[in-house]
């Protein structure tokens, strides 16, 4: 199918190149970037963005590649808030007109048409669990990612825009692994993000066509991983890191969190089905994720796939029932809101209703609200909330990477306090599963006292509660009487 003359014009992406690459982070690629932030303005197409500007005073600053495993135990305070694992790429977001063939062959073929002429910078961005990290940063979380970057343009894109966030790199590959620098498979992966007239998604990379990991090359967790890992106080990982990282490296990075104290979050996102079905391997790690992470996040769909149960409260609760370690199941409830679950409650609150404009790391902006709530220890309903908005602030805007919700959306979000409330979907679903929990649903309007076991809470309460840490004035709360 041929590519549209079009398409090479899209206006989906917003931003153009970042800053130029610093030299020093090629001589030593093991660097930590600073993840300790001070605040500077940036300009990107005469818009001002609010960004973190890098401090000196990090853990950054040092070279661990000399420091051996036997000193890992020597490493103290968890200063840094949330590592990333893998699924490092650039995403080249076009508009074209049809979505490519579901023909394996033919979207190979389309996919190299595409890569035959490399757009405009224009069109790039930070994708992946690159999503993921600049949403945490933008919410004052300090931020590192572990993954792989190759040595050409797009790697010193990705680079330049990470550390213009002020997110720290880790750099996985070590001098064990046997790989030609020059080799397609060191290059750094790339996500054509492609979207139709109808505004509809779909996503080609090179993974999608190989049998192995795009990284496949990787073997062992070199001590500068380790040590991030024992620095951070949360390791995020999803599905998508199968598709660079073997299932072996990934269940080690796994186990050693676990050894080291650090708090799990895992994401199957839509390859939970595939790895379900796909090799022993994949299988064994897909299993110890699930049952190993401290908290699980799956759309309502992706929770059914994974335990057989259409109802998503039913669903996360036999996650729970499965996990040893497994402290929250939060299921994501796309317009509809969000649920969390742990084995004593059940907290539900309405999504935001917002103007979409593109729906294109909304998850992953979500992850990070749900990261800081964990770190912060927020009360459950509120961190639903606060996700809610940092995701339906994300889809305001266009495509993710330095496209994501900046914190002045989501404090806009909510003050506006304009949630899409359906009482009776909400009843319809709470009314299957009162057992013996406590649930509790955001609502805009309280009625006074509880309803058995369900307790409503007032949004402009849980917005008084969550001003002091986002710094805006306190809203004062309506509370109706039945």
């Amino acid at each position: 199918m041929p590519l549209h003359p079009k398409a090479l014009e899209s206006p989906i992406a917003c931003y153009g190149y970042g800053t130029s690459f610093h030299s020093t982070f090629r001589q030593k690629p093991a660097l930590i970037f600073p993840v300790n932030r001070a605040h500077s303005l940036f300009t990107c197409k005469g818009l001002g963005i609010d960004a973190p500007k890098l401090c000196s005073d990090s853990l950054g600053s040092v070279n661990y590649a000399a420091v051996p495993d036997r000193k890992l135990r020597s490493v103290g305070i968890k200063d840094v808030d949330i590592a990333t694992l893998g699924n490092l790429c650039v995403d080249i977001v076009l508009n074209v007109p049809q979505l490519p063939p579901p023909s394996v062959d033919e979207r190979k073929t389309f996919m190299e048409r595409l890569s035959e002429s490399p757009p405009d910078k224009k069109y790039w961005e930070a994708g992946g669990n690159g999503n993921v990290a600049i949403a945490a940063a933008r919410l004052g979380l300090g931020c590192i990612t572990i993954g792989h970057v190759g040595d050409e343009i797009y790697g010193r894109f990705l680079l330049d825009v990470i550390h213009e966030e002020g997110i720290g790199m880790i750099e996985m590959s070590n001098k064990t692994d046997v790989v030609n620098s020059f080799s397609a498979s060191y290059e750094t992966l790339l996500c054509w993000v492609l979207v139709d007239p109808l505004q509809r998604h779909a996503f080609c990379s090179r993974a999608d066509f190989s049998q192995e990991p795009a990284f496949h090359w990787m073997s062992t967790l070199s001590a500068d991983v380790k040590i991030a890992i024992k620095k951070s106080k949360v390791l995020f990982c999803n599905g998508y890191g199968f598709d660079e990282l073997s299932p072996g490296l990934i269940l080690s990075a796994l186990e050693y969190a676990v050894e080291v104290g650090t708090s799990v979050f895992f994401d199957p996102g839509p390859r939970g089905k595939s790895l379900s079905n796909g090799t022993p391997e994949e299988k064994r790690a897909l299993n110890q994720l699930l049952r190993m992470s401290d908290v699980l996040l799956l759309t309502s769909d992706e929770a059914e796939s994974l335990t057989g149960i259409r109802n998503p409260i039913l669903a996360g609760q036999e996650l729970l029932q499965r996990g040893n370690r497994t402290k929250w199941v939060v299921v994501k409830m796309g317009s509809m809101g969000s649920i969390l679950i742990t084995r004593s409650r059940i907290a539900c609150a309405p999504a935001f209703k917002v103007d979409v404009i593109d729906t294109v790391g909304c998850g992953d902006s979500f992850v990070a609200a749900i990261a800081y709530s964990f770190i912060h220890k927020l009360p459950m309903v509120n961190t639903l909330a606060f996700a809610n908005a940092v995701g339906a602030a994300t889809a305001m805007g266009c495509g993710a990477g330095r496209n994501v919700a900046t914190l002045d959306k989501v404090k806009d979000i909510l003050k506006s306090s304009d949630l899409n409330e359906d009482y009776e979907f909400w009843m319809d679903l709470l009314g299957k599963n009162i057992d013996t929990q406590k649930i509790t649903l955001l609502t805009s309007a309280v009625i006074n006292g509880n309803n058995n076991q369900l307790n409503l809470v007032s949004f402009n309460r849980v917005v008084s509660e969550l001003s002091p840490q986002l710094e805006f004035p306190r809203v004062e709360e309506n509370v109706m009487s039945s």
